[in-house]
C-alpha cells in the first residue's frame, strides 16, 4: 500500500508499506477512503513533536470502511463504514471513565504519532470498538471527515474553553479550518455576535457565509477599533484564538504593540486557546 512517512529535519516521502495486521484482539484494520493535513502534521515535520519518530506514518483523522475487525471488536464488523476519531480510548480506565479520553492509559492520541497513522490506504486502529464510529447511512463520506479532530478542537478549544453564552460576544481570531469549526458550534451557543478576524480576504468571506456578523480584514483595518466599536468599547466575552504563526506577531499594524487578544477583550472576558 502507499503511505506518506515521516522521515525526519523536515522531510517526508510517500513509500510502499505492507498493509497492516491485526496485533490486538480489540483492534480492526480500516481501508481509508479519505484523510486530512492537520496543523499537528506539520508540527510534526518540523521536529515539534519529538515523541513521534522518522519512519512514522502520519495522519490522525479519517473515514473508511472496516476491512478487518480483530475477534475482540463487537461494535463493527467488515464493511461497515467508519469515521476514525483522533484520539484512542479503552473506556474503562478512570480517565476514560471522567471523560478525558486525550489520557487513556492504554490509548489517547496515537494515530500517526506513535502508531502508524491514517494517511495511508489502510490503517490499524487499536481500541476499535471506542475508537471508530459508524457513518449513517444516506451520508457521504467525505462531508464527515473534518469530524475526526479539527471540529471538536474548534468546539472544545475554542467553544467550550472561551465559555460561550448566550448572548455574549465573541471573536474568533483566525478563521482557518479550526477557526471556521469554532465559529459553526459556537452558534449552536446563541451568542449575540460573532466577530470573525483574519487577513485572508477568501478565509473572511467563508466565514460571513458560515454565520459571523460581522468580519475585519487586518490588512485593511484595526481589529481593535472595530471590535470596540461593535460592543460599546467594552470588548468581547469571549476571544477565540486559532491562528498559528510561524514567528511571533506583533500586531503592529493593527493598532499598537500589544497582542491583539488582550487589546479586544472585555475586562471579565476570556481567551481561548
Amino acid at each position: 500500500m502507499k503511505a506518506l512517512v515521516y522521515k525526519g529535519d523536515g522531510q517526508i516521502a510517500l513509500e510502499d508499506r505492507p498493509v497492516p495486521e491485526i496485533q490486538d484482539p480489540t483492534d480492526a484494520i480500516v481501508k481509508v477512503i479519505y484523510t486530512t493535513i492537520c496543523g499537528t502534521d506539520t508540527h510534526i515535520l518540523h521536529g515539534n513533536v519529538p515523541t513521534c519518530k522518522p519512519g512514522r506514518v502520519l495522519g490522525h483523522e479519517g473515514v473508511g470502511v472496516v476491512h478487518e475487525p480483530g475477534s475482540a471488536v463487537s461494535r463493527f464488523k467488515k464493511g461497515d463504514r467508519v469515521l476514525i476519531g483522533c484520539i484512542s480510548s479503552c473506556a474503562t480506565c478512570k480517565y476514560c471513565r471522567k471523560g478525558c479520553y486525550s489520557h487513556c492509559v492504554k490509548g489517547g492520541w496515537i494515530l500517526g504519532h506513535t502508531v502508524d497513522g491514517t494517511q495511508a490506504e489502510y490503517v490499524r486502529i487499536p481500541l476499535a470498538d471506542s475508537g471508530l464510529h459508524h457513518v449513517p447511512d444516506g451520508v457521504e463520506e467525505k462531508s464527515l471527515v473534518m469530524l475526526s479532530d479539527i471540529l471538536p478542537t474548534g468546539l472544545e478549544c475554542g467553544v467550550l474553553n472561551g465559555k460561550v453564552q448566550p448572548g455574549s460576544t465573541v471573536a474568533i481570531v483566525g478563521v482557518g479550518p479550526v477557526g471556521l469549526a469554532a465559529l459553526i458550534t459556537a452558534k449552536l451557543y446563541s451568542p449575540s455576535l460573532i466577530i470573525a478576524i483574519d487577513r485572508d480576504p477568501n478565509r473572511l468571506k467563508v466565514a460571513k457565509k458560515l454565520g459571523a456578523d460581522h468580519t475585519v480584514n487586518i490588512s485593511e483595518a484595526s481589529a481593535e477599533e472595530v471590535v470596540m466599536g461593535l460592543t460599546d468599547q467594552t470588548g468581547c466575552e469571549t476571544l477565540s484564538k486559532r491562528w498559528a504563526f510561524q514567528k511571533p506577531l506583533s500586531w503592529r499594524k493593527i493598532s499598537s504593540h500589544r497582542p491583539l487578544c488582550w487589546q479586544t477583550l472585555a475586562c471579565t472576558g476570556r481567551v481561548a486557546s
